[in-house]
């Protein structure tokens, strides 16, 4: 009995590791088919199609003759971005380069201020030396040449000597170009100081250039920088008009001036293409406001960078203004600002004594009405009003009254600057009474008020000031350092990051309330030096890690700057793979690897400044390590950067 009992344990024991053999082999069957495919999937995409794959258990076997070293190592690659590396095993083989055909031999050049850089393949006949020495001779610092070029043991095709020679010409006349150099062919792509200069240069390139080599040009003159970026469209009399016109693209120019045409613009017009547009869908604001101000039938519409003011006659009726207005506030692009204005119509039975007007609001636009001595006096107080206010926020709808006291301009321009003092509130001028109310963040603006309009009315002069200082508005108050912000990020940040779409510049999901909570942050923050970090771990190739890491600070910084962040003094930039804070080896370390960061751009310390530092106070030996390690990070990111 006892017998049977003990041979149907072992039976039942014999049974289960059968079993677990069983499913262990068809597992390993299954994992070794997967990696099978997915592997040839993989070298297929990659036009791999001489490589195969073969395997042992978990080991992955690349089987095939490869045509040349670079494809053999690209095989590698692929089947590396699939499974892991350790598990892929290379018995390939290369063809003997007495059976291959010649490579396309090719050199890209590139210059800049960062120095010269030559990329690509060339024959071995080239006296390579020769060449960097040549490259070193027109570069600015000798040390800033780039060699990255490969050679191959082929005789140079018929027309390379040529077209290399001819490119080293080109170069040292271009400083900021891409040179590409192929048999008997260069390709230029230059940015050139001006248009004379590039008409010149193209004349001199195609004259040089002979019938030896085949030239393609590429060379543009700079655009204007446009600051701020200006477009102002009127409708005055049943006549259209532009005061400013800007575009950031020819399409984005021509788009406007369509609108315009339709809008009733008769006479031939044209729009300044520039750099500086604050958004993309520019040409589809102009579009829509334009054709807003041809609904309601005249007025003006004035864009200045995001923020747009439009202005319609007096007397429109308020239903269609309304309506107009609506329908521009719903249809505009989000990082567009509206103010729209409809000028209240006086009552022509009792008019009262004539005033002027001037209201700032708490976002800082003023509006002016009421009336004034002449054209050239309202012009007068509205280019003063937009030389102290801004352009975009200032808004001039006083009429002209030829038969005001003769001290009516300088009181109107005295109650514009006492209006400066000012967070918001208004000034009221009669021949009578001068009155400035509101609230403001000086301290001492009631003082600077009532100094500024004695000096400007004269003595005896009456004017009442009713102004409030609120300390929430003072500036001074509040403000946080550029040290406090740098921490204030890092606080904000916490656990959370932000995140993008894998392989992409594009945020997922997640990324939109952090960026939201350090756009609050930075508008406090002020005009401050900040980097804008962009980094990627290590799987891939090490020029597309650094491009996807620029990009990634790029739109970093495009988003806050689309969130009504001052972002003049920030600069995006991309260090790809090369500053990792945990191990690539790992999903979680190349999770932490993919990163943004933000830091302070810290200023070197001169010789002059440590010795002055020296014979003003002792620094500690925390404080010289802090020190250190930030002239090391500035230097480090300096050298990445060039």
């Amino acid at each position: 009995m006892r017998l049977s009992k003990l041979f149907i344990s072992l039976l039942a024991f014999g049974l289960a590791a059968l079993l677990c053999l069983v499913a262990a082999y068809f597992s390993v069957r299954v994992i070794e088919n997967n990696s099978i495919k997915e592997v040839r999937q993989e070298l297929d995409k990659a036009a791999l199609t001489w490589a195969d794959v073969d395997s042992d258990g978990l080991q992955i076997f690349l089987i095939g003759t490869a045509p040349t070293e670079a494809a053999r190592f690209d095989a590698l690659s692929a089947a590396g971005r699939v499974v892991d590396a350790s598990r892929v095993l290379d018995q390939m083989g290369v063809a003997d380069t007495a059976d291959l055909a010649p490579p396309r031999f090719s050199v890209e050049i590139l210059r800049n201020d960062a120095g010269i850089s030559l990329i690509g393949l060339v024959p071995a006949s080239t006296d390579r030396e020769a060449l960097l020495s040549q490259v070193r001779d027109i570069a600015d610092d000798p040390g800033q040449v780039s060699d990255l070029l490969e050679v191959a043991s082929f005789d140079a095709p018929d027309g390379w000597a040529d077209a290399l020679r001819f490119s080293l010409w080109a170069l040292e006349d271009l400083p900021r170009s891409k040179i590409s150099v192929g048999a008997d062919q260069v390709q230029i792509t230059a940015m050139t100081d001006s248009d004379a200069t590039r008409r010149k240069m193209e004349s001199d390139l195609v004259r040089r250039a002979g019938d030896k080599v085949t030239l393609s040009l590429d060379l543009s003159a700079p655009r204007p920088v446009i600051s701020p970026f200006t477009l102002r469209f009127l409708i005055e009399d049943g006549k259209a008009k532009f005061d400013a016109c800007s575009a950031g693209t020819e399409e984005g120019r021509d788009r406007i001036l369509a609108a315009a045409n339709a809008a009733g613009l008769n006479e031939k017009a044209s729009c300044t293409i520039g750099l500086g547009i604050p958004s993309k869908t520019w040409p589809q604001a102009a579009e829509l406001a334009i054709n807003a101000l041809a609904e309601v039938g005249g007025g003006s519409v004035t864009f200045s960078d995001a923020d747009i003011s439009l202005l319609v006659p007096e007397g429109t009726d308020r239903g269609v203004f309304d309506h107009v207005v609506g329908e521009l506030e719903n249809a505009l692009p989000e990082v567009f600002a509206l103010t729209a204005v409809l000028p209240e119509t006086p009552d022509e039975g009792e008019q009262g004594p004539p005033e002027f007007v001037a209201t700032l609001s708490p976002e800082g636009a003023v509006q002016m009405r009421g009336r004034v001595a002449g054209a050239l006096e309202r012009q007068t107080a509205e280019s003063y009003a937009k030389a102290r206010f801004g352009s975009g926020a200032s808004r001039m709808s006083a009429r002209i009254d030829e038969t005001l006291p003769a001290s009516w301009s300088v009181r109107v321009l005295a109650g514009l600057e006492a209006l400066a003092q000012l967070k918001n509130g208004a000034v009221t001028i009669t021949p009578d009474t001068f009155v400035v109310a509101g609230d403001t963040g000086l301290v001492d603006a009631n003082a600077t008020i009532a100094q500024l309009l004695s000096t400007k009315l004269g003595e005896g002069a009456d004017f009442d000031i009713k102004v409030t200082y609120l300390e929430k508005l003072d500036p001074t108050l509040g403000i946080p350092t550029p040290d406090e912000c740098e921490a204030g990020i890092v606080e904000i940040i916490g656990n959370r990051k932000i995140s993008f779409e894998p392989g992409a510049s594009t945020f997922d999901s997640a990324a939109k309330d952090i960026l939201d909570d350090i756009a609050e942050l930075l508008k406090k923050c002020g005009d401050i030096p900040l980097e804008i970090g962009g980094h990627t771990d290590s799987q891939g190739r090490e020029t597309m890690n650094q491009q996807l890491s620029q990009e990634r600070a790029q739109a970093v910084l495009d988003a806050l700057r689309n969130r009504r962040v001052l972002t003049a003094s920030y600069r995006a930039v991309g260090y790809g793979e090369d500053q990792p804070i945990a191990d690539n080896g790992s999903a979680d370390g190349r999770e932490a690897n993919r990163r943004i960061e933000f830091k302070l751009v810290r200023p070197d310390v001169t010789e002059e400044d440590a010795e002055s530092q020296d014979g003003s106070e002792t620094e500690t030996e925390a404080d010289a390590e802090a020190d250190a390690a930030a002239d090391q990070n500035e230097e480090t990111q300096e050298d990445e950067q060039n």
